[in-house]
């Protein structure tokens, strides 16, 4: 997963540009490649001061909202070195078909508190 393996390229391969990114903090509007990478190195060097040692998935589930476009919510947990949970959060994904067909390309993530957390339609496993 590129985002365990602070993998800028492939976190931003993820991504359709233009996109936003929602947090409790802040909404970004991420219009460029370069634009993108800056918000996703800022996430990782946050992740790194946590020493994050595990990020892991506890559940998962999508929608299909029409053709082309799906939601999907996964339940988050970042786990420290020390083994405990130092973040926990639900994302909402909004997704996007590519072009080519080949991948779904997130256009909006919103974070949220896990009491936010929404079981959809269609539960999956995220591989790590």
């Amino acid at each position: 997963m590129a985002f365990k393996a602070y993998d800028l390229d492939g976190v931003v391969a993820c991504y359709h540009l233009p996109c936003t990114l929602h947090t409790p903090d802040k909404i970004v509007l991420v219009n460029s490649i370069d634009n993108c990478k800056q918000e996703f190195n800022d996430i990782f060097t946050q992740l790194k001061q946590g020493n994050t040692a595990k990020i892991i998935a506890r559940r998962a589930s999508y929608l299909s909202i029409t053709d082309n476009l799906s939601l999907a919510c996964v339940d988050w947990d970042f786990i420290n070195e020390q083994g405990e949970v130092f973040a926990d959060f639900c994302a909402y994904y909004h997704m996007v078909e590519s072009e080519d067909k080949q991948k779904l390309k997130i256009i909006n993530v919103v974070s949220h508190e896990l009491s936010n957390s929404l079981s959809l339609s269609i539960p999956f496993s995220i591989i790590s």
